[in-house]
């Protein structure tokens, strides 16, 4: 891998870092105003972990699971 495509993966992966932890935040004000949306908190949950799923995908590019 190249240097300027490991840059490339590690600024994806912060834009995911900031996805995941703001989708975090609109769940939890939902959840504290009494709004709540079961279909909407199902659909941003579902979001949050394909999110959560393609940041451990990009971390093991960034980084791979060398066996000893």
């Amino acid at each position: 891998m190249t240097e300027d495509e490991e840059q490339e993966l590690r600024i994806e992966l912060a834009r995911l870092r900031q996805e995941h932890a703001d989708l975090d935040t609109a769940i939890q004000a939902m959840l504290e105003t009494g709004r709540i949306d079961p279909l909407r908190i199902q659909r941003l949950k579902k979001k949050k972990l394909m999110i959560k799923d393609r940041i451990v995908a990009i971390e093991d590019q960034i980084v791979p699971d060398i066996i000893a």
